[in-house]
């Protein structure tokens, strides 16, 4: 194995047995959404507090298989502190990392600079049938912070 995958492999395994953020509902939650992946029956609820336009305190709570576990958690790590400006941003980030072969509509390619750590997600897409469990906190997240209730993987 290389150790790009190695690493993907560990970072995974340790998001999925000691996650971040999990299970926890900040008690001053301002902004809530719950997600479905309906093909695997992973479903989070993703809790924010948002003040003055800042992700000030984030958890999430529910239930999904190893991958959507660790990529909740590893979102709640990088959001934390972000304005939500630049939380929607990395979400078009690592969608386009997991889902666009890198390119997004204008033929840019995701960010690995700005994505960090996150980019050891890029190892998902050897798995296309796992890139809906990679995103599902992700589209929670940004329903959340757009003001909607629900969000799913179909």
């Amino acid at each position: 194995m290389n150790d790009m995958r190695d690493l993907y492999e560990e970072l995974i395994l340790d998001h999925n047995r000691n996650p971040r953020n999990y299970p926890k509902k900040p008690t001053d939650c301002n902004c809530t959404a719950h997600g479905h992946n309906p093909l695997c029956g992973d479903e989070f609820i993703v809790n924010l507090t948002v003040e003055d336009g800042v992700i000030k305190d984030i958890g999430f709570e529910g239930a999904g298989c190893a991958i959507s576990t660790a990529s909740a958690s590893l979102m709640t790590e990088a959001i934390i502190g972000m304005p939500v400006e630049d939380a929607d941003k990395l979400f078009s980030e690592v969608r386009h990392l997991l889902t666009d072969d890198d390119e997004d509509d204008d033929g840019e390619h995701a960010d690995e600079s700005v994505l960090g750590k996150l980019s050891v997600l890029k190892g998902v897409k050897e798995y296309p049938m796992r890139v809906k469990c990679a995103t599902l906190a992700w589209h929670t997240m940004h329903a959340a912070l757009m003001g909607k209730k629900d969000s799913t993987t179909e």
